[in-house]
């Protein structure tokens, strides 16, 4: 299991780190929001340990980017211990919340509960609805991972979105202004390079040859979709 850590204490990074490896845990840690979200975008996490005071993104901003994409556990672990911050952390997705001083055992004992209480409960069906497949193709929405013929795609956090993007939208044309509003989220700025330099990137991953492509098409004039032109296994 990978477990991430965003605070930016060092001494309680390494701390929770130490305790949860020597606990069987895998752990990815962070010293700030983004540094987390760009962990989260690329890796398999199965469970977050969030502070809310970092800089650059705090963690209820964190926490609401998170929900956007993944149900994945999320324990906040804070100094800020004013009932209304608890409430807004609860109301925003979290699952947990430790105030600090805590004690290591403690944590550790609730990123167990936790994780048990992530897998144990799913169905089945809940626990197949996070992976949507098109071709060869496959997105897992939950772990934030793509695979081509059951072996991982190595993507960047953009590459990501944009192919879970042309997967959920099968078929379907979009124009570079599309795809750039729906994956950056920005309707004031468009860059049409941008759009083209990850296009590429992707095609270098799915595509058996790029020059050639039997996923991304481009749609002269107009922009890409995804239409799989080749032989499903």
């Amino acid at each position: 299991m990978n477990i991430l850590i965003a605070d930016d204490e060092y001494d309680i990074r390494n701390l929770v780190k130490i305790s949860l490896e020597e606990n069987g845990y895998t752990v990815l840690t962070a010293q700030n929001g983004r540094e987390a979200w760009d962990i989260l975008s690329a890796k398999d996490v199965h469970l977050a340990i969030l502070d809310v005071m970092m800089p650059i993104m705090d963690g209820f901003n964190l926490l609401r980017k998170i929900r956007e994409h993944s149900t994945i556990p999320v324990i906040f672990l804070t100094a800020r211990t004013d009932e209304m911050d608890k409430v807004l952390g609860l109301g925003l997705g979290a699952d947990d919340y430790l105030a600090k001083p805590f004690s290591i055992a403690e944590l550790v004992a609730r990123v167990g509960a936790q994780l048990r209480r992530s897998n144990e409960y799913l169905t089945p069906k809940e626990k197949s609805a996070s992976v949507i497949t098109y071709g060869n193709l496959s997105v897992d929405k939950e772990k934030c991972c793509a695979f081509k013929d059951g072996e991982p795609i190595e993507l960047g956090a953009k590459e990501y979105k944009l192919l879970l993007y042309f997967i959920e939208h099968p078929e379907r044309v979009f124009t570079k202004r599309q795809l750039y509003q729906a994956v950056w989220d920005e309707d004031y700025y468009f860059d049409d390079n941008t759009i083209m330099v990850h296009i590429s990137r992707i095609r270098n991953r799915i595509e058996d040859d790029p020059q050639n492509p039997k996923y991304l098409k481009t749609i002269r004039g107009i922009g890409y979709k995804l239409h799989y032109t080749g032989e499903k296994q």
